[in-house]
């Protein structure tokens, strides 16, 4: 049977084969969407009679043809809203689409419509639910994506990730995702938060899926042989690993023991103290870029701003140009040290979360920390999170797979290997 829970991969094909239509996805993704989303709200601006006139006018050609796809309302829509989740920009209308919703179009991809977000991709959360159970968080900025992909209301999604808001809510939600290496997607037609760390994204059914989106939205892309020899990967813990849940810890370390079964060398990599600030100096970076992205809003809407935007000013207006500075150049050179440390593996592994996805709907403002995310992406290096196997009925927990700097292609193949060896599957 086709249907939206298919890999993306899958679906192309199936179209390209003839073996389904464009227009039968379209009905049995909306059919979905209908039972579901009063429970889950993934989306913001959903628009049936558009996804059906997409499908209707599909060439059936195209390395995504026929394969529904999530948008996240930072990304810039000629045919829907961009509102970012605040009320300054209500009912805000671009007159082009972002380069990367484009570039999913040319590749005969059907959008279904707007996610949710949080405000400006911070920290204001939205109405969404996670789908494995409706009284908890989906995650962060990216809940949107990371809920209708669990809901099967399409099969790959975009995202975007400054902290954690793309691996976070794959956690929760059980999904793979892939954050490339800082720099390689085009971020024209996206609202900058802090442009040192803002990264499109996007979440899959599979490693392949990832793989596939790259392709898509890097133009050029490459993406090596997978090694066929052992692989060497390191567990790294950070300074943060007392944060860890016992039930996300048991779960990381029995996956670590399987890839050893399956004849994969797993090595512990510490790191010197020095990487113990990283956290604080990601945190200062983001609140001097966030208050600079969103200065126009501040003085012309101060009012309609919520406290956790406030209090990103505040912070920021107490912290010197010399400070800021000081914390990109030590990042700068712990980078040389990490991409040392980091040298002699073919990928690192860590948790995503620390945490299972929390009961924090009554809370506007926070999704659980994202610090074992947040710790590799002020480096910009590539991060995958690959969907551990529960047991019926337990809450989703994901591993953290980290490649070196523009090293995507290797992590991405290197993740494929993983996840078969753990027989993972997104959902």
């Amino acid at each position: 049977m086709i249907g939206p829970a298919q890999d993306a991969t899958a679906l192309s094909e199936a179209v390209l084969n003839g073996e389904t239509t464009v227009a039968a996805i379209a009905d049995t993704v909306l059919e979905r969407i209908q039972v579901l989303e009063p429970g889950i709200q993934a989306f913001v601006s959903l628009k049936p009679s558009q996804v059906r006139l997409q499908a209707a006018l599909h060439t059936g050609r195209g390395l995504l043809a026929g394969v529904p796809v999530g948008v996240k309302d930072i990304f810039d829509s000629a045919d829907h809203p961009t509102q970012f989740f605040s009320p300054i920009y209500a009912g805000h209308q671009p007159s082009q689409d972002a380069h990367v919703v484009t570039l999913l179009r040319q590749a005969g991809a059907l959008i279904m419509g707007k996610t949710h977000t949080t405000e400006f991709a911070y920290m204001q959360t939205g109405p969404t639910r996670n789908p494995h159970d409706l009284s908890r968080t989906p995650g962060s900025s990216s809940a949107g994506s990371a809920a209708g992909m669990a809901a099967d209301f399409f099969a790959v999604a975009l995202g975007t990730q400054t902290a954690g808001s793309l691996l976070k809510p794959a956690s929760y939600c059980g999904l793979f995702a892939f954050k490339p290496s800082f720099g390689l997607v085009s971020l024209e037609g996206v609202k900058p938060l802090a442009p040192s760390f803002d990264t499109v994204g996007w979440y899959g059914r599979s490693v392949r899926d990832l793989s596939l989106m790259a392709r898509v939205l890097i133009p050029g892309f490459a993406i090596p042989e997978t090694p066929q020899r052992a692989l060497h990967l390191g567990f790294c813990r950070t300074a943060r690993w007392d944060h860890v849940e016992p039930q996300v810890a048991h779960a990381l370390e029995r996956a670590v023991e399987q890839l050893r079964s399956a004849g994969h060398q797993v090595s512990e990599v510490h790191l010197p103290d020095e990487f113990a600030g990283v956290f604080d100096d990601h945190l200062i970076i983001n609140d001097c870029e966030g208050a600079r992205s969103l200065a126009k809003e501040f003085q012309q809407h101060r009012a309609l701003l919520s406290p956790s935007i406030l209090a990103m000013f505040d912070r920021a207006a107490a912290t010197t140009w010399e400070q800021e500075s000081a914390a990109k150049a030590r990042l700068a050179a712990l980078a040389q040290c990490l991409n040392k440390l980091c040298q002699p593996f073919d990928a690192m592994l860590g948790p995503c979360c620390g945490i299972v996805a929390p009961r924090a709907l009554e809370s506007t403002e926070s999704t659980g920390p994202s610090d074992f995310i947040k710790f590799w992406g002020a480096f910009g290096w590539p991060q995958v999170n690959i969907p551990l196997a529960r047991a019926k009925g337990l809450l989703p927990i994901g591993l953290q797979m980290i490649g070196r700097f523009r090293n995507d292609g290797l992590l991405l193949r290197t993740a494929e290997r993983v996840a078969a060896d753990l027989r993972t599957e997104g959902r």
